[in-house]
């Protein structure tokens, strides 16, 4: 457990320094770590709502958030990822959805190019844009234990929706939401599985993503390049998710 420690305390600061929670990752590790699957969703979202709760604190407080230009999101997201993170699914399904998740983040992560925001214009945000995006990721959120910001911040570059620094408040609000969402889904299906007990013995990692979160945090907005520290998580989960589906194949093929 001090290992498995360790390797969430510099998940955290990573995932911190550029906004995002690591919940994906979070549960990779659990994963490769032998976890009992059912209980790992769980543990990965009390991680990232201890790193990105600070996190939205300071981007609410810096008056980078704009709730009348994010809630919008929120409609469908937190009802998704509350029904997904009831869902029961097999080890293999789980394992393959996320490992397919983590390539996706991680691709974006390593090699994708924003277009600069800072200066747009703002718009009000389109509702029917909005609605079926916020749905999607929230429902893939609580089913596989992620908070979906680092599926939406692709998204609101795109739409060149804001500066830099309110799209990682926004992607960091959304993943509060709806990883508190699906934790409730989650721990609903825990206590009907009678497995609620089990979350105990990992006690240790939260205090442990606590510690990272707070220092990658500062360290993000202070003293490390962002991009660089983007493209080093980028290539982090990657190697996660290529020793994820490697085990998805074997057991499937």
């Amino acid at each position: 457990m001090p290992q498995l420690a360790a390797l969430f305390v510099v998940t955290a600061l990573l995932y911190a320094s550029v906004g995002f929670g690591g919940g994906s990752t979070y549960s990779a590790l659990l994963v490769l770590h032998g976890t009992d699957y059912r209980i790992l969703p769980a543990i990965a979202l009390l991680c990232n709502i201890i790193v990105v709760a600070g996190g939205s604190w300071r981007f609410w407080r810096a008056g980078y958030l704009d709730f009348a230009r994010v809630w919008p999101f929120f409609v469908l997201s937190i009802p998704a990822a509350w029904f997904g993170g009831q869902l029961q699914l097999s080890e293999i399904v789980f394992i393959g959805l996320l490992g397919s998740a983590l390539l996706i983040a991680g691709l974006q992560l390593a090699f994708e190019r924003h277009a600069p925001t800072d200066g747009v214009e703002k718009k009000m945000t389109s509702w029917p844009l909005a609605l079926p995006v916020g749905g999607a990721i929230g429902f893939l959120s609580g089913l596989v234990g992620i908070g979906g910001g680092i599926f939406l911040a692709p998204v609101l570059y795109l739409m060149r929706w804001g500066s830099p620094r309110e799209i990682a408040g926004t992607a960091s609000v959304f993943i509060l939401v709806n990883s508190l969402a699906g934790l409730a889904g989650q721990l609903m299906k825990l206590g009907d599985l009678g497995e609620l007990s089990a979350l105990g013995d990992y006690w240790l990692l939260f205090p442990a993503v606590l510690v990272g979160g707070q220092i990658g945090s500062r360290l993000g907005s202070t003293r490390i390049p962002p991009l660089i520290v983007k493209r080093l998580t980028g290539l982090l989960i990657l190697y996660v998710a290529a020793r994820l589906l490697w085990r998805w194949a074997a057991t499937v093929f």
